[in-house]
């Protein structure tokens, strides 16, 4: 158990309704600790006016309703609770671990080679990087709570595609810039896909749609094409 000092903030309104509030130490992990840990705070506050607080890797969205409460009381809300941050000790759950199996290159990874081309590297190490580390979830993104995350050890930043595709199906793995993530719903897409997972991540009748949650860790396994329809019908699960 440890205490965070909270990262110096900038406070900007965001509308009518909605203040962001941005974190700016010079370590990335101080940022997005922050900003997480002031997400949940002011969630479980039970500060009257206050609809949700939306994190992602250095801000955080506040959002509230204005006949209930004014900016400059949610401003005094925000105060309180870096302050609590200051002097709490660390009281996260311990991160989940969840295991992707991937299919990389071909159909399932259209983007393997342009990747490789690149990046300068073979394409065998384009995989051997990206299923090296592990990821842990910074936020959850556009479409239907995709686990954003930093990106593989690659020598240089991933382009985005110059004409995205209309049609991206659900389970891509993808990187872009120097991020990674994967698809939990098919949708448009501009990042390049390297693979694709046969797992369902996206459960339109689960509460929450996906498994995972920020500060979850996620690691992906290669597998073959002939075992890809093995695993096709189950669900991303954390390992136990």
């Amino acid at each position: 158990m440890s205490v965070l000092q909270a990262a110096p903030t900038e406070v900007y309104e965001s509308g009518d309704s909605a203040l962001r509030v941005v974190a700016l130490a010079k370590a990335s992990e101080d940022n997005w600790l922050t900003v997480h840990r002031l997400a949940n705070w002011l969630e479980s506050c039970g500060g009257e006016g206050l609809h949700g607080a939306v994190p992602t890797y250095d801000s955080v969205l506040v959002e509230f309703d204005p006949v209930l409460v004014s900016a400059h009381q949610v401003r005094a809300f925000v105060k309180l609770g870096l302050l609590e941050l200051d002097r709490s000790a660390d009281a996260d759950a311990a991160p989940r671990e969840f295991d992707v199996p991937v299919v990389y290159g071909g159909e399932y990874g259209p983007d393997l080679e342009r990747v490789a081309e690149h990046q300068g590297i073979a394409t065998e190490d384009v995989i051997r990087l990206h299923t090296e580390k592990t990821y842990t979830v910074r936020c959850l993104g556009a479409p239907a709570g995709s686990p954003m995350m930093d990106g593989p050890a690659f020598p240089l930043p991933v382009p985005r595609l110059k004409d995205p595709r209309l049609s991206v199906p659900a389970g891509a793995v993808a990187v872009a810039g120097r991020q990674a993530v994967i698809a939990p719903a098919m949708a448009p897409g501009g990042w390049c896909v390297i693979g694709q997972t046969p797992l369902s991540v996206l459960n339109i009748r689960r509460e929450p749609l996906v498994p995972y949650k920020p500060g979850d860790i996620l690691r992906f396994r290669r597998i073959e094409a002939e075992n890809f329809g093995s695993y096709v019908g189950r669900e991303l699960e954390a390992r136990l």
